[in-house]
């Protein structure tokens, strides 16, 4: 891999977020909107709850833990869909860049993105709150990682929906997380689902990953078994997410329709 061309795709993206004031609005003021309200939902959950008694700020963190993941997954097919709008593939293609360094430039933005929008959400909840991720102790590293992942993959199976379908298959970008969401538990122990969606659940490193956060916040205990099983699923769907971007790459350039991919 060429880390100079990366980079160069790098710059572009992060210029066009930086030197944008709306841009970077727009990227503020949704998680701060989402974490102010799960926060005042923590607070009275927290009080009006037996099972949140005594962990304050147990749907708050897993709220942040899970916005993450959306930002990260909508942060990169937000970047592949920058270049069908302003129909740069064609150029991205002329030049002499391997769609391998295509994906790392973009998976790296994604967390700037993300990060963008979610540090000063997360800066609010220790003074309005009195709550901090940071009682996550060592294994948020970890979480924060393995829904990292998760993000990617499923930003690389949109945007291998992109590559085939074209621009038609946008909307699918926004509501695949909506999708999982009651599949991956994030509010809920897995036990609320009935058997048949459990089934479906246990399927997904979301569970294993949330039921984790609730555990460490609720019961004071670590296990690393959660942890790994997430990510042996992660790497699991990130292996047929990469070889699923390949195979719809190529039937695209196949059927000449890169070129058009923007119109």
């Amino acid at each position: 891999m060429n880390f100079t061309k990366m980079y160069g795709l790098f710059l572009r993206h992060f210029f066009l977020i930086t030197r944008s004031f709306p841009r970077i609005l727009d990227l503020i003021y949704w998680p701060t909107i989402q974490i102010t309200l799960w926060g005042f939902i923590s607070n009275f959950f927290s009080t009006h709850s037996t099972y949140y008694n005594g962990a304050v700020g147990v749907i708050l963190s897993c709220a942040i833990l899970y916005d993450f993941l959306f930002r990260t997954s909508i942060g990169f097919n937000m970047l592949f869909l920058e270049e069908i709008w302003s129909r740069n593939f064609t150029n991205l293609f002329i030049a002499p860049i391997k769609m391998s360094e295509i994906i790392t430039s973009l998976v790296f933005t994604a967390l700037i993105r993300s990060l963008i929008g979610l540090v000063p959400a997360v800066l609010l909840t220790s003074p309005i709150f009195g709550i901090s991720l940071l009682d996550l102790g060592i294994p948020l590293f970890f979480l924060f990682l393995s829904l990292y992942i998760f993000g990617i993959t499923l930003g690389l199976m949109v945007s291998a929906g992109l590559l085939r379908f074209g621009p038609a298959f946008e909307n699918i970008s926004w509501s695949t997380l909506f999708l999982l969401a009651p599949f991956g538990c994030v509010y809920y122990p897995i036990e609320t689902l009935p058997e048949i969606f459990q089934t479906i659940a246990l399927g997904l490193p979301l569970v294993y990953i949330f039921e984790e956060a609730r555990s460490i916040l609720i019961n004071q205990t670590f296990s690393y078994e959660n942890i790994v099983q997430a990510f042996y699923l992660n790497l699991f769907y990130l292996i047929v997410a990469i070889s699923l971007f390949y195979y719809s790459f190529a039937q695209a350039r196949k059927k000449g329709s890169l070129i058009n991919i923007g119109e």
